[in-house]
């Protein structure tokens, strides 16, 4: 059974896994974010309910 054989799978997950943690990620948490949380407050509008012309 070949996928119990670990040579081939193994290093290919292990160097996908190293080149997404020292390579893609820093280059992503690099970046800003274009719309930051801020700490103000929303204020929410109420709405009234909508009057059904049959009720």
């Amino acid at each position: 059974m070949p996928q119990l054989n670990p040579n081939p799978w193994f290093y290919i997950m292990l160097m996908s896994w190293l080149t997404f943690s020292l390579i893609i990620q820093p280059k992503l948490l690099s970046f800003t974010s274009a719309n930051p949380p801020s700490n103000k407050t929303s204020t929410t509008t109420r709405t009234l309910p909508w009057t059904w012309p049959w009720t």
